[in-house]
């Protein structure tokens, strides 16, 4: 199985929605509230993975540059 992007983003729609579900009360709702925590807590890391990603494939294609800058991460400087 291979997820992507847009599989994230469905599924982040849905648990919004489950969070919306005004029938939720109580130990519910607190259960839903949590598992809501966890998605995004694991939807960060992904979002934040793909970045990394994309900055080292846009740091790779130009290599060749000579005028390319280094990406703030790694200029070393505060």
């Amino acid at each position: 199985m291979r997820n992507t992007l847009g599989d994230l983003n469905n599924h982040l729609f849905a648990q919004l929605e489950r969070l919306g579900d005004e029938e939720l009360t109580g130990e519910k709702l607190e259960a839903e509230i949590n598992r809501a925590r966890a998605v995004m807590g694991v939807a960060s890391k992904i979002i934040d993975t793909g970045a990394l990603v994309l900055e080292a494939q846009r740091f790779v294609d130009d290599k060749l540059n000579a005028d390319a800058q280094l990406p703030k991460m790694l200029e070393g400087g505060n």
